[in-house]
């Protein structure tokens, strides 16, 4: 008996010594609306939530924490105080987004906290997000952020690292894609960013993203210390600054050790995993648009998506004109008089217009008021570029002169950060400029965050791989077939792409060569035109020179047949880094787009999106030997009707764009 007393004994005090935190964690459970995700919040010593997919865990325990200057952790030794659960239905009005209704359905849980914070989680049928919510008072200073995505297996990463330099917080975030296991990413010296791809199998697809991103830096991504996942990573606040040539501000590399001074009241950004069962769901997953704040423009009637000719890629080169080409007056009236002649609704002025670091003086041979007299009458919209942190130090005064002059916006560079600064300089043009009604493009910019949302003047964003590289970068170190089946699925689905593409100079693989003043692309010519479908982009630029375009003149009007915006999206069909065939409605008319890889193949695809009776389709198709010149291409015609099934052959590199309109 004394044995078995000694026995129970020593039971207990194992139970006491493995059990407690586990007694004393509390679990708390949210579904999605089709049931099919659950996300599971493990609250103790430590917060840690779960993702489920159909029951099945595909991210474990992951850590949720805030650290504070003062010594506080938000996120650690948690009580709960009070708990709210409920349901949301409803619709988003989303100007010039890919659809332009968004529906707003999701199931909420709100873990309210002593000590003045809370834990907001919700659940959509396409992903699961999760945020703070602090009402502190005052100001806080923010030290780390602990944001994981862990998980048990070796799943497979699609991801963009950082192109290596001094300090690994600065990047301009055009990167190409690395196809890689988890297990892999700690053999990276360079941070990478977001989104990122998670293939968990049968499970389908997560992307890591995050979204309203407002005076707080945004995540870069790493390894974790131990186990399988990803970690997110906050850059510090710079304390230093170079200029570069253009008048630039860079970090020097000198960080101080917080992420953010803020206030302590108000919510921080969204954490997002979304998911998709099939990869054709990705490229129009919705989650970052959503959990963007809400609009604070009441009146978007003046906002004016469009497409734009440009002179940068080319090189500023014309032939047949009788004045010496550049950043001058004759040079933009002409480009004026191209984008008037194929129905454009804007010209960009890139960089070299301005005098020194002054964005209010023009250099000599440059008249804007001249220009932008010539531009109103011929019914075009002129959008002036400028560096990012000139615009910001005399914003008001810039925007309220050129907006004077007819200016409809701004194309605004060189930002390469996501530190709050940067944020806080983001916001700040976007205000500005709604003010004066102008609209902007992003450039050496962070990836979107739902801004488009808050400021809808924001009609574009850089971030991604796109083709001005193609003018530097040798073709052994480059491939943008595989790029370009890839982007739409992660880097799209956070919002818009200024990829700059419709390269008239178009080669196979063999044939692709940079040369920085007479640029080419990789592929076909039907895949060029073909990504004036499947790529989001509210303003759009026709990259090529104007004498290009004009000695291309069937192909020029096809893409300019072409809206920067439309009324419904939906992807066909599509496999990440091998293809994708988009179909967009604009009123009555459908416009179904392809691109492929490298690899050249034969696609169905099935017309049951069009309406009733005969529909004339215009094709633009890679040409027979496509693959051996790239600029070689075919056009067609032919009938067809709701539950067609048409065959389409894309080359090497190769794609197709398909116009259907209704016949009377």
């Amino acid at each position: 008996m004394k044995h078995l007393h000694s026995t129970l004994a020593l039971v207990s005090l194992v139970v006491a010594l493995c059990v407690p935190s586990t007694l004393s964690a509390k679990e708390y459970t949210l579904q999605s609306p089709s049931k099919r995700l659950t996300v599971v919040v493990d609250v103790a010593e430590q917060i840690h939530y779960r993702l489920l997919v159909d029951e099945v865990e595909v991210l474990t325990p992951s850590r949720i924490a805030l650290s504070l200057t003062n010594g506080t952790t938000l996120g650690d030794n948690a009580k709960v105080r009070k708990t709210t659960k409920g349901s949301v239905n409803q619709t988003i009005n989303a100007p010039f987004h890919r659809n332009p209704q968004v529906e707003d359905t999701y199931n909420y849980l709100t873990l309210q906290m002593r000590g003045g914070w809370a834990l907001e989680l919700r659940a959509y049928d396409e992903g699961i997000a999760y945020r703070f919510n602090t009402s502190l008072g005052g100001e806080v200073a923010v030290k780390e952020e602990i944001v994981e995505w862990m998980t048990s297996e070796d799943y497979s990463l699609v991801i963009p690292y950082c192109r290596p330099r001094k300090d690994k917080y600065e990047s301009s975030f055009e990167s190409q894609y690395t196809f890689e296991p988890i297990s892999k990413m700690g053999t990276h010296e360079e941070l990478a960013f977001l989104p990122v791809l998670v293939d968990v199998g049968a499970k389908g697809k997560l992307l890591l993203m995050e979204a309203d991103v407002e005076d707080y830096p945004g995540l870069f991504v790493t390894a974790p210390e131990s186990g399988l996942g990803v970690k997110g990573l906050c850059a510090p606040l710079p304390t230093e600054f170079r200029l570069n040539k253009d008048g630039a501000k860079r970090p020097k590399g000198y960080h101080t050790d917080i992420i953010a001074n803020t206030t302590g009241t108000r919510t921080y950004p969204w954490r997002i995993v979304a998911w998709a069962e099939e990869d054709k769901f990705l490229p129009t997953n919705d989650m970052v648009y959503r959990l963007g704040a809400e609009s604070r423009l009441t009146d978007t009637s003046w906002i004016k998506p469009g497409r734009s000719a440009w002179e940068w890629w080319s090189g500023n080169r014309l032939t047949g004109v009788d004045f010496r080409v550049g950043i001058n007056t004759n040079t933009y009236k002409y480009h004026i008089d191209f984008a008037a002649r194929y129905g454009l609704e804007y010209i960009l002025i890139d960089a070299g217009w301005n005098e020194g670091h002054d964005l209010l003086k023009t250099i000599e041979d440059f008249d804007i008021v001249e220009i932008t007299r010539y531009a109103e009458q011929k019914g075009v919209g002129v959008i002036l570029w400028a560096v990012g942190n000139l615009l910001v130090e005399r914003a008001e005064e810039v925007c309220a002169h050129y907006a004077s002059l007819g200016v409809k916006g701004f194309k605004v560079d060189y930002f390469d950060a996501h530190d709050q600064t940067t944020v806080r300089d983001i916001y700040t043009i976007a205000e500005v400029c709604a003010r004066h009604k102008l609209v902007v493009d992003y450039h050496g910019m962070y990836k979107p965050t739902g801004l488009s949302r808050t400021w809808p003047n924001v009609l574009n964003y850089e971030g991604v791989f796109g083709l001005e590289q193609l003018k530097w970068t040798d073709g052994s170190k480059v491939n943008m077939p595989l790029n370009d089946v890839t982007i739409p699925f992660i880097r799209m689905a956070a919002g818009p792409m200024d990829y700059t593409q419709g390269a008239m100079i178009n080669a196979s693989k063999a044939d692709f060569r940079p040369i920085n003043h007479r640029p080419m692309s990789q592929g076909t010519r039907a895949h060029q035109v073909a990504t004036y479908v499947v790529f989001d982009a509210p303003f759009v630029m026709l990259t090529d020179s104007p004498s290009n375009y004009i000695a291309e003149d069937e192909t020029t009007r096809f893409i300019a047949s072409i809206p920067a915006t439309f009324d419904h999206t939906e992807v066909v069909s599509g496999r990440v880094g091998e293809y994708i065939v988009t179909a967009r409605r604009k009123g009555e008319e459908w416009f179904v787009g392809g691109l492929t890889s490298w690899e050249g193949r034969t696609i169905e695809v099935p017309l049951d999106f069009l309406g009733e009776g005969e529909w004339s389709a215009e094709q633009f198709l890679d040409g027979v030997n496509s693959d051996l010149t790239g600029t070689d291409y075919r056009t067609s015609q032919r009938i067809v009707k709701a539950g067609d099934l048409l065959s389409v052959e894309m080359k090497s590199g190769g794609g197709f764009a398909i116009r259907l309109s209704q016949q009377k």
